[in-house]
């Protein structure tokens, strides 16, 4: 059955960001440029691991369970990353002490390191492909990029709290879903 055209118009230029957006995600979630990475940060992670570490390097120690509702997973998916980055050792478990039956999680000095490792060889490789561009440009386009991530964080949390509001794209259809809870930022 064919899928029926959108009820409103969309701007021609907002289609062209879609489109940019579907194609670096796409670059940025490939399973080779993945390999790559881990090869040149020296790092046996998959992607799922480093998505945690990611996250956990820029948190507070959390719950587990707060952790996958971040992530947009299952609790037992993060449970199982969870206990394969403890058994290497960048990741750690400690009582919560507002709940001392609950547990937090927290990266390790070896996890920071690791998360560092990636970020750096993550960095140099856009470094490489961005060499051409004038530092103007890139102030401009990480400018344009944080407030790009900011309206579609907004966005998506005026959408949780208004029970009103109806998202135009189904949960996980479109690629902001993908940039915004974990796609190339930080990489």
């Amino acid at each position: 059955m064919p899928i029926p055209p959108p009820a409103t118009s969309v701007p021609e230029d907002v289609i062209a960001v879609e489109q940019a957006l579907t194609r670096i995600t796409y670059l940025a979630t490939r399973a080779r440029w993945h390999d790559r990475l881990m090869a040149n940060a020296g790092l046996p992670l998959d992607r799922a691991a480093v998505a945690i570490l990611r996250h956990l390097a820029e948190t507070d120690p959390l719950r587990p369970g707060m952790l996958a509702v971040r992530l947009s997973v299952e609790a037992s998916h993060v449970t199982r990353q969870l206990r394969q980055l403890e058994n290497s050792g960048l990741v750690v478990r400690f009582p919560d002490p507002e709940d001392r039956r609950a547990q937090l999680i927290q990266l390790t000095e070896a996890g920071r390191a690791a998360i560092d490792r990636v970020r750096d060889v993550g960095r140099r490789g856009m470094s490489l492909a961005l060499a051409d561009w004038t530092p103007d440009d890139l102030r401009r386009l990480a400018t344009l990029f944080h407030r790009l991530v900011d309206d579609f964080v907004a966005h998506a949390e005026m959408a949780v709290d208004e029970p009103t509001a109806v998202p135009t794209v189904a949960p996980g259809d479109g690629p902001a879903d993908g940039w915004v809870a974990g796609g190339p930022s930080g990489a």
